[in-house]
């Protein structure tokens, strides 16, 4: 894995890969997100990890192990200080939209952790947000362990939170430069990278893709692309959205619907 140095919320995103033809038609969501999987570890190597939410819960394939939230832990964040009802609507909507750090750590320095651990036992995620200083150059809440699975739990259920309605209206409004992975569907989404301490990054994005029936999926997304750099993790997202946004059918209908 190449070591790469930080990458800031505001770079660019870069030009994605076209992704691949669909090889197969799956009949169950399992096989479906391991097709994708598979495409993806073809196309750019690594690993890519998916989830969405089924009629018996979370479904996963590839890379389904707890790691790092990143600016994902913004939403629960935003949550909690939209129930805690602060004057603080500039800091929510640019945590959210642009994925500000400053303005996440005021929101959260405001709730505390144990807020944003009611939102996400609210939304079925059983994790408790990091208090530790793992790594002091990044934020405590920013490490806190989230596997694709517990990311699509949180999508499929944050419409049906108190609060959550407002936040996913922001997140239907990502600067356009985060806007690779979901955010190139249509999607209503949040993203989040960050390097490992090998340096190597990883990329990963949540939220809502819509359906051809008006409805909308829920879906998590991980990579850690083989080159370690963000560009490399934000083609595999983008191909990986795309093949899912081609394929909705093949995914299961969001309990909560925004």
């Amino acid at each position: 894995m190449t070591s790469t140095s930080f990458v800031p919320e505001d770079q660019p995103a870069q030009p994605a890969a076209e992704p691949a033809a669909p090889t197969s038609q799956a009949t169950t969501p399992e096989e479906f997100l391991g097709t994708v999987v598979a495409e993806n570890a073809a196309a750019f190597g690594g690993q890519l990890g998916v989830a969405t939410v089924g009629e018996h819960g979370p479904v996963a394939a590839g890379f389904s192990a707890p790691s790092p939230a990143w600016s994902t832990i913004k939403v629960p964040i935003a949550v909690a200080a939209t129930l805690a009802q602060l004057d603080a609507e500039a800091d929510v909507r640019a945590a959210i939209t642009a994925s500000d750090n400053d303005a996440a750590q005021r929101l959260y320095s405001a709730v505390g952790p144990e807020a944003v651990d009611a939102v996400l036992a609210d939304a079925g995620v059983p994790t408790r947000v990091n208090t530790a200083a793992l790594r002091p150059e990044f934020s405590t809440f920013g490490q806190t362990q989230l596997s694709v699975a517990d990311e699509a739990v949180l999508a499929n259920n944050l419409a049906c939170s108190v609060g959550g309605g407002a936040v996913l209206q922001l997140m239907r409004q990502v600067d356009p430069l985060q806007s690779y992975g979901l955010g190139v569907v249509g999607s209503i989404f949040k993203g989040g990278w960050g390097p490992d301490t090998a340096g190597s990054y990883h990329v990963r994005q949540f939220g809502l893709v819509a359906r051809g029936d008006g409805g909308w999926s829920p879906v998590a997304l991980t990579a850690l692309p083989a080159d370690g750099t963000y560009e490399t993790g934000q083609n595999m997202l983008t191909a990986a959205a795309q093949r899912l946004a081609a394929s909705t059918a093949q995914l299961p209908a969001a309990a909560c619907q925004p």
